[in-house]
């Protein structure tokens, strides 16, 4: 690089090992790394309390030689000073679908050298110079399109294109690599799921070569996809026995092979050695089979059946279509009487979730979410984001007279709910729930709720600080206790008046509609209070 100012070493770069436990970690961007590194993950199976005396043994123990070899990056990875840098590009290697910034950084030479490569397949890595970079090389990988249909086919792709790279820089006699996210919003790929995958993918190659490499720089451009990663590094590279114990509770049962891809016993195909015959005959001199006009002797299939195992033979279903057949049998049977149904809180009846297809389902869904077109779903203003609250907990804001059902496809809106509350779950929050004037109109029932927990997930559940309904009346009030009843608990906080409520949330955190101070002074018969609906103003009366 010509201008050297700009160039940053590894001496520069935060080291995960040199991050104390709890404390925050401070890049030259003033990114915080680490103020909570428990956050409630989605794939928790078992309680963290439950963690240390179950006699599970950890996937991805205590390595301080290896954790000494992580680094993480929040900033343009073209800036570091490292053997390799990585590209996720697509299968033309051209400068358009690269990552944002490289060929402008790394100049014509790039492309040119990239043209004459002759693409690149998915998963795999090809390498070039770097010119104008301060890196030595370029590794260039192309990952997956994802779709949910083929979850573990992607997740998979995803897995070997990391490995791909960390191949290629041995291959090259190179010993440090930075790499960024190799996945794109284009492909769909969702972000957590993507960095579950990345790290252990990374940590199961240095397992078995550490001493091949000497740093690897996770490189993040977003503050997001930073606290992703600050959040997840534990699970996978824990640097003490806590971290190991936590992360024995929030991983899911081994799914995974050395390599850290996904395997599914269920599609292991198996193949047992052919039987021995046990014959007391003396054994025979092998008679010749006469070859005919079509080529190629063939034994009869009673004689090659007697050599093959029936069980390899019959191919069993397809496991997701079995899980589909199961959830519909569960429903099924307890259609007989289903009295939630019977008493209009809808249908209950579906079978319970583990936290890894919960994992799944919610995966899924922000998946189609990102894809799709959800404005109009937006401007009805239903649900919107607000400030934080009086502890500095962000809030999201819903209105209930907004909701109506006769204009609202539900489907589309359980995406477009999924999409707002990705950023705001993933720490602890609160909600707001307006029911001014909302009482005529027709809410979902339970069963509708219950399946939008699931798909919300575990996490969603957990980092619920408090549920704030403003203006509740009497029905909601009862909907709300067979909501914790029948779903999950929920932490209700019922307020009554506008001045109450901004005890909770600072009155200039939140954009509240004109009638709702309306029907405050209606409902409270101005008592204490001047509203001005024109202003969205409330003060106290003197």
């Amino acid at each position: 690089m010509e201008n050297g100012k700009n160039v940053v070493g590894l001496d520069k770069i935060p080291r995960w090992i040199d991050v104390e436990n709890g404390s925050s970690l401070e890049d030259e961007n003033g990114d915080a790394s680490f103020c909570n590194p428990y956050f409630g993950d989605p794939l928790t199976s078992i309680s963290e309390a439950d963690a240390a005396g179950n006699g599970m043994v950890s996937r991805f123990p205590v390595d301080r030689e290896v954790n000494e070899k992580i680094y993480i990056w929040r900033g343009s990875p073209w800036n570091l000073e490292v053997d390799a840098v990585v590209n996720s590009t697509n299968e033309n290697l051209d400068d358009a679908h690269s990552s944002p910034g490289l060929h402008a950084a790394a100049g014509p030479d790039l492309a040119d050298e990239c043209a004459m490569l002759g693409g690149c397949r998915t998963g795999m890595a090809k390498i070039t110079n770097a010119y104008n970079l301060p890196a030595r090389r370029v590794i260039h990988t192309v990952g997956p399109k994802y779709a949910v249909k083929y979850h573990t086919a992607a997740e998979n792709a995803l897995s070997h294109c990391y490995r791909s790279c960390l191949e290629l820089l041995i291959e090259s006699e190179l010993q440090s690599i930075a790499m960024d996210c190799i996945y794109t919003e284009a492909k769909n790929y969702p972000r957590e799921p993507a960095a579950h995958v990345a790290l252990r993918t990374v940590r199961r190659f240095l397992d078995k070569q550490k001493d091949e490499i000497t740093a690897i720089v996770f490189c993040t451009t977003t503050a997001f996809d930073t606290e992703i990663y600050k959040r997840l590094l534990p699970l996978y590279f824990p640097r003490d026995k806590r971290e190991e114990e936590v992360a024995i509770s929030k991983l899911p049962a081994e799914l995974w092979d050395e390599n850290g891809e996904t395997v599914i016993d269920e599609r292991k195909i198996r193949i047992k050695p052919l039987p021995k015959k046990a014959s007391k005959d003396p054994p025979q001199a092998p008679v010749d089979v006469p070859i005919g006009n079509g080529g190629l002797a063939r034994r009869s299939s009673s004689y090659l059946a007697s050599f093959l195992d029936p069980g390899f033979m019959s191919l069993s279903k397809d496991p997701d279509q079995r899980r589909k057949e199961q959830w519909d049998k569960n429903v099924e049977v307890r259609r007989g009487w289903n009295w939630a149904k019977f008493l209009g809180l809808g249908d209950l009846a579906g079978p319970h979730l583990t936290p890894s297809e919960e994992y799944t389902l919610h995966s899924s869904y922000l998946s189609k979410a990102i894809s799709l077109n959800l404005s109009d779903i937006a401007e009805m203003k239903i649900i919107y984001r607000g400030g934080v609250d009086s502890e500095g907990r962000p809030v999201m804001v819903v209105v209930g007279a907004h909701f109506l059902r006769r204009c609202l496809d539900l489907e589309r809106f359980i995406f477009y709910i999924v999409k707002e509350f990705e950023t705001l779950i993933q720490k602890p929050y609160s909600i707001i729930y307006i029911h001014s004037a909302a009482s005529l109109q027709l809410i979902p029932d339970l069963g509708w709720m219950r399946r939008l927990q699931q798909i919300l997930g575990r996490k969603h559940q957990r980092n619920l600080h408090a549920l704030y309904v403003l203006h509740p009346n009497l029905h909601l009030k009862a909907s709300i206790l067979a909501l914790e009843w029948f779903v999950d608990h929920v932490k209700a906080v019922y307020v009554d008046r506008l001045l109450q409520l901004f005890r909770y949330v600072p009155r200039d955190q939140l954009t509240i509609p004109d009638f709702v101070f309306q029907h405050d002074l209606e409902v409270n018969g101005g008592k204490g209070l001047i509203v001005e609906p024109g202003k969205n103003h409330v003060q106290q009366q003197t």
